[in-house]
C-alpha cells in the first residue's frame, strides 16, 4: 500500500494533484470491506465532508465488489482528491464482464453500477491489456 499527502504528479490526472493513495488487495470478497474501511478513514484523514465520505464509501464497495467478483488476482483502488473533485479508480485482472446473464433474477445483481452513476458526478468503463479499469469522480465541497 502507497498513501502520500504531499503534492505528487499523479498518473490519473498528469499533474501536482492535492491527495494521493493506492491501495492494492487480492481479488476477493474478503477484502472488499478493507477497500471500504480505508476509503472511510483516508477520506476523514483529508478532511472530505461525512455525506462526500459516505457517497464515496458506497461507490468504492460497489466498484470493490465488482472487482472481487470479476477479477482474477488483484484489484487496485487508487483514490486522487484534487481541487475539490476525489477520483475513484478501481482496477482489476479479470476479463470482460458479460452485461447480463438471463439465468439471474434483475433483482439479484446489476444495482452497483446504477448506484454508482447515480452518485458520482462522471462514471468510466474501459478494458486494459490486464484487466478492466472504472473510473467514478465525486464533488467533494472544501
Amino acid at each position: 500500500m502507497f498513501v502520500t499527502d504531499s503534492p505528487s504528479t499523479s498518473s490519473l490526472l498528469g499533474r501536482p494533484c492535492r491527495h494521493q493513495a493506492l491501495l492494492t488487495l487480492p481479488a476477493q470478497e474478503a477484502h472488499v470491506s478493507a477497500a471500504r474501511h480505508f476509503t472511510a478513514d483516508l477520506l476523514e484523514t483529508w478532511s472530505v465532508p461525512a455525506g462526500e465520505r459516505d457517497s464515496a464509501v458506497l461507490i468504492v464497495d460497489e466498484l470493490a465488489a465488482n472487482a472481487a467478483q470479476y477479477g482474477r488476482e488483484r484489484m487496485t483502488l487508487l483514490l486522487v482528491l484534487d481541487h475539490g473533485t476525489l477520483h475513484i479508480v478501481v482496477t482489476d485482472s479479470g476479463p470482460t464482464v458479460e452485461h447480463r446473464r438471463p439465468d439471474i433474477a434483475p433483482d439479484e445483481h446489476g444495482r452497483g453500477t446504477g448506484i454508482v452513476q447515480y452518485l458520482a458526478q462522471s462514471t468510466e468503463v474501459q478494458q486494459t491489456h490486464s484487466g478492466r479499469e472504472v473510473r467514478a469522480c465525486l464533488r467533494c465541497s472544501p
